[in-house]
């Protein structure tokens, strides 16, 4: 385990355990509803879920949708006790069949009841007993909210299932303090954690402390500078650069870059670090008012004082590159809204492609193909290292960072004052 401490799920587990063999809980009885175990035990909702979960498959209790989880009693096996069929999301014939069969019991459980809750279970099928046995690995990602995020999290899916693993993702929604959290309750419940790190100007202090205690875990998309970790992400020194020499070999000279966060990441630094180098190497001169780096585009505040919407309408750049293809559809937008055309007056590259699809569905969008399904792919594929070969902090890390391209769609075209 992560640490010499019991861990709060396992202890809660223990709690029920120990009140079904003293019979203080017997067949049949409800368990207290999820608010109240929150209250009671002072833990998160994901601590209450993996803890009842893995009662529910070892089969001390069982669930009705609707009606709430009793209790099934000692297993007669405690190490493998049938199928939990009832933790099965997303079966509605299967959930459907329990709650039935619970109506035509007419009680709660326990009694005759069992053998109509046995057939029921054996409707969802053994598809619930394979996920359930099958071992997981975490991921920890602020939201998907893009393509980006979805063809990411497909390339882990895939790596992971070629070998018999199965995923466990939740969100974070960029928040600091939840991440802690998540990682806190996801570290003795998987095997391994794949992290996409919020947007923050200090460290996570969980990240550090699975680093120091030898945790197996992977970074994506970005890394921490000065913490060796393992990691894999695209080159965004690179892909800047790719933008840079395409927009400046179309004639534009007043190029703008622009990240809709205001705190600093390594990322957005490479990005930025590999725009102003290659701005350079071109000849250019860096405009300052051109580092679009310290706005949120938010509903309802993208008024004219927007430092975008200002920029776009002053016509002060020809070309803008968007550090996300979100943001980029964004200024497309709001060119539009200024009567600015795309790509006559104003061309516009996003890192990574905003359609729908694959990376090779054909685009509007002039876009830097990160290959997010292979970030994906790979992370997938370095945490199944890590865990089978239960690698200690002591010995070198991976970093492996994709070489991204240039896709050149149709947002992109000669700059207005060389045609």
């Amino acid at each position: 385990m992560y640490m010499d401490r019991k861990p709060l799920y396992i202890r809660i587990q223990s709690h029920f355990k120990e009140a079904i063999r003293a019979g203080q809980l017997r067949e049949g009885d409800r368990i207290p509803a999820e608010k109240e175990l929150l209250e009671h035990f002072n833990v998160s909702r994901i601590t209450v879920a993996n803890a009842l979960g893995e009662l529910a498959r070892d089969g001390w209790i069982y669930r009705v949708p609707g009606r709430g989880t009793f209790v099934r009693g000692v297993p007669e096996d405690e190490t493998g006790y049938g199928p939990a069929a009832t933790e099965t999301a997303g079966d509605d014939f299967g959930l459907g069949a329990l709650s039935a069969a619970k109506g035509a019991a007419g009680q709660d459980g326990g009694g005759d009841g069992r053998a109509l809750r046995q057939r029921a279970e054996g409707l969802v099928g053994a598809e619930a007993e394979r996920e359930a046995e099958r071992p997981r690995i975490g991921l920890v990602i602020p939201f998907i909210g893009d393509y980006f995020a979805i063809r990411l999290l497909s390339g882990i899916r895939d790596a992971l299932a070629a070998a018999g693993y199965s995923l466990l993702a939740l969100f974070t929604f960029n928040d600091k303090e939840r991440e802690e959290e998540l990682i806190r309750e996801l570290r003795d419940t998987v095997e391994g954690l794949i992290i996409f790190p919020v947007d923050a100007n200090v460290y996570n202090e969980e990240i550090i402390a699975l680093k120091m205690n030898g945790y197996p875990f992977v970074l994506i998309d970005r890394y921490l500078p000065g913490v060796e970790t393992h990691t894999v992400n695209a080159d965004g020194a690179l892909a800047a650069k790719l933008a840079v020499d395409h927009l400046w070999a179309l004639g534009h000279r007043s190029i703008a870059i622009c990240a809709d966060t205001p705190l600093s990441t390594a990322s957005v630094d490479d990005r930025v670090n590999g725009y102003m180098n290659a701005l350079k190497e071109n000849g250019g001169m860096i405009n300052p008012a051109l580092l679009l780096t310290d706005f949120t585009v938010e509903p309802g505040e993208t008024g004219p004082e927007h430092p975008l919407v200002r920029t776009i309408a002053s016509r002060a750049a020809t070309a803008y590159i968007a550090l996300n293809s979100t943001l980029g559809l964004h200024i497309a937008a709001l060119a539009k809204e200024a009567g600015l055309e795309v790509p006559r007056d104003l061309s516009v590259v996003t890192f990574d492609n905003p359609s729908r699809g694959l990376l090779d569905e054909q685009g509007t969008f002039t876009y830097l193909d990160q290959h997010e399904g292979g970030i994906g792919r790979s992370a997938g594929e370095l945490i199944l290292d890590i865990v089978g070969k239960r690698r200690k902090s002591a010995e070198a890390y991976s970093h492996i960072v994709l070489k991204p391209e240039l896709v050149v769609r149709g947002t992109t075209g000669p700059a207005p004052e060389s045609r």
